[in-house]
């Protein structure tokens, strides 16, 4: 017997079948689009120091969740878990600083980290990556966040809370982590094996533990808001302020830190309703440092990354659904007409821009019926030697030369 293969644990199909997968990627690349994105496209895997340095040793990408392995030339490989750091260092590579700036950059692409596979959590998840590089204007974090406020309002989920913080910079965050870590001293008994591994290679990263009881406990320590200096802490504001102008609603979250070293001022996430680790449904932050880290000057940058799959429970939860795109023309060849201009029509209805499709299956008439329906087909053409009857909704039918099809049905 031979063997039956499946797709890997952890890794998932995306079928024909699908509609609100593919209605959920047409809507980010128009919205995309719209606010002035070009898309990018990076390789699935790259030099591991990549992302070590930028994410961070502490990290639960780095410490736990990359795929590296080495290749034949030993060289150490990683496979691209967050999308962030690729769209930089080739920003770096290709010299698009030389670009107008900032470059508005998009992918979306599949992401990998190895975890415990679950609902909306997979090994290979597919993510649509934003990046806006070039520009420390506190105007641009704004409308990154708001653009995707923009996706959920088209796609229509309505359940969600942004929540926002500033965790300020170079300039003002080593004081806030002496400040941390009196604190962490004074109370080491409240910190999980985790939180402790977090703590001696990026300490604000222990507001990133996953433990319910250490996150109380965190609450009580400061907050790096309150050790902002005064660029930071009027950025924040106008970034408020411009968040306030769109009209999007957030909470001030003074523990959100995200969970990659490269963050620096703005940090967001948008959270849905579910209280697990879907919850998370986008997130985000500046990175006004990442590019010095890779070898490159310093460059302001702000992204988000948003997975699909949690889009998708997201439109679940609330009982949202794409439905199947309707064809605009199928044609129904009776029975002894030739086939050769009847697809002489089909690729001159495709030229013209209508969506068109015949039977290959051998169907009988009234199956090639019963196909137009399943597709939805706005028009039906019954062949019928060289004459045709237009079947269109709400209309009624029409007979004509079957070469005065196309012009009928474009008029």
């Amino acid at each position: 017997m031979s063997e039956k293969f499946q797709a890997p644990r952890g890794t998932h199909d995306v079928l024909p079948s699908e509609p609100t997968w593919w209605h959920v990627v047409r809507t980010m690349e128009e919205v995309a689009t719209l606010y002035g994105w070009r898309r990018i496209q990076t390789p699935d895997f790259e030099d591991t120091a990549l992302f070590a340095r930028t994410a961070g040793e502490a990290s639960d990408v780095v410490h736990k969740e990359m795929y590296t392995f080495t290749d034949r030339s030993n060289r150490s490989l990683t496979l691209r878990p967050e999308g962030t750091a690729p769209i930089c260092r080739a920003y770096l590579e290709h010299g698009l600083h030389r670009e107008p700036q900032p470059v508005k950059a998009y992918t979306i692409a599949p992401m990998y980290r190895y975890g415990a596979p679950g609902r909306g959590r997979y090994r290979e998840h597919y993510q649509w990556s934003v990046e806006a590089i070039g520009s420390a204007d506190p105007a641009l974090d704004a409308e990154v966040i708001q653009l995707y406020r923009e996706l959920l309002r088209r796609l229509g989920i309505t359940r969600w809370e942004l929540h926002l913080n500033s965790i300020g910079d170079v300039n003002c965050r080593p004081q806030y982590i002496e400040k941390l870590n009196e604190w962490l001293d004074a109370h080491a008994d409240v910190l999980d094996e985790d939180a402790r591994h977090k703590r001696e290679t990026s300490p604000l990263q222990v507001f990133d533990v996953k433990s319910p009881a250490v996150r109380d406990a965190l609450a009580q320590a400061p907050k790096i808001g309150e050790s902002l200096c005064e660029p930071c802490r009027l950025h924040f504001e106008e970034v408020r302020r411009y968040l306030d102008a769109y009209g999007v609603p957030y909470v001030v979250d003074p523990t959100l830190v995200r969970g990659l070293d490269y963050y620096t001022r703005t940090t967001f996430e948008f959270q849905g309703p579910d209280e697990n680790v879907n919850s998370t449904i986008c997130g985000g932050g500046r990175y006004d440092g990442l590019m010095e880290q890779i070898g490159g000057p310093p460059t302001p940058g702000i992204g988000f990354g948003a997975g699909i799959e949690r889009l998708l429970l997201a439109l679940e939860n609330e009982g949202l659904a794409a439905a199947e795109p309707a064809l605009d023309v199928f044609i129904v060849t009776a029975e002894d007409t030739p086939r050769a201009p009847v697809a002489e029509v089909l690729a001159d209805l495709r030229r013209a821009g209508l969506s068109a499709d015949i039977d290959y299956a051998g169907r009988s008439f009234k199956g090639q019926m019963t196909q137009a329906g399943r597709m939805r087909a706005a028009t039906v053409v019954i062949v019928r030697g060289a004459e045709a009857t237009l079947r269109r909704q709400g209309r009624d039918e029409q007979v004509v030369p079957l070469a005065e099809v196309v012009a009928t049905l474009t008029q």
